[in-house]
């Protein structure tokens, strides 16, 4: 039911109103597809932004990255008028450098892709990422994630000793043995990583090692420069290009969708 376009170069929009209604447009003709009730099936809408980075000002400015909630309201009035009941609680992503789904609806007119969510069932996304260490010394230069993977622990050393006397193996490890101090204030069970398919992102979790007071994970966000403290092991945060996480005191992983390689 999804069909990629090849985008044309005549006629695109390249001022900031323009591309605004192009991506209104674009919205507005795949949702007429899910009219009535199939709209409340629906959870999310991601659109993926592909512009240049000469361009990328004028897209932000026409999905008011600052305030995305204005632009979740235009959507919202073509939603009404075109009597698509999306639910109460509808969520909209806005994701600009981010892998798209090959699921997803390309633009013809503009650099964009459209991901529909749904309550009956989420189609598999995949993705791939990459973890390279800032600070601390790791096992390895560089990790690749995938969204195949399933959990991926951090921690100190390979083969760690949990609480419970079982030994639980990190994926992302840092060697007790290291002269790096960084490395001292990892715990055995520290963090893990998981793939996120209905937000469609890699998302951290603080383990039991992690959480005060007993140790920290913080994430310094790339795009606002906000720090995130994690304070519980059932509440986790979206990766997204750039962000760094700390580990312990100082240990620094970096999070990418390229590889330093």
């Amino acid at each position: 039911m999804f069909n990629f376009f090849k985008s044309g170069a005549a006629d695109r929009p390249t001022d900031v109103k323009a591309v605004r209604y192009a991506l209104l447009q674009f919205i507005k003709q795949e949702l007429q597809k899910a009219e009535g009730g199939e709209g409340g099936n629906i959870k999310g809408l991601c659109l993926f932004l592909t512009c240049g980075a000469a361009e990328k000002h004028i897209y932000e400015t026409a999905v008011y990255a600052d305030e995305p909630e204005i632009f979740k309201e235009e959507i919202q009035k073509i939603a009404d008028d075109y009597a698509v009941a999306l639910p109460s609680n509808w969520t909209l992503d806005v994701n600009f450098d981010e892998p798209i789904p090959a699921e997803s609806i390309k633009a013809t007119d503009v650099d964009a892709a459209f991901f529909i969510k749904t309550s009956k069932h989420f189609i598999k996304q995949t993705a791939t990422g990459y973890i390279t260490a800032l600070s601390g010394e790791t096992d390895q230069p560089e990790y690749q994630l995938s969204s195949e993977d399933g959990k991926v622990n951090i921690g100190r050393d390979k083969k760690a000793q949990a609480d419970d006397g079982f030994f639980r193996t990190n994926h992302i490890a840092f060697p007790s043995d290291s002269t790096q101090t960084a490395n001292k204030y990892v715990s055995r069970q520290h963090a893990h990583i998981e793939w996120n398919n209905e937000t469609g992102h890699f998302v951290i979790y603080a383990d039991e090692g992690g959480v005060p007071p007993r140790n920290k994970v913080k994430i310094k966000v790339e795009a606002t420069e906000d720090m995130v403290k994690l304070h519980s092991t059932d509440i986790g945060h979206p990766l997204n290009e750039g962000d760094q996480v700390i580990i312990g005191e100082s240990a620094v992983l970096q999070f990418s969708y390229k590889s330093v390689n």
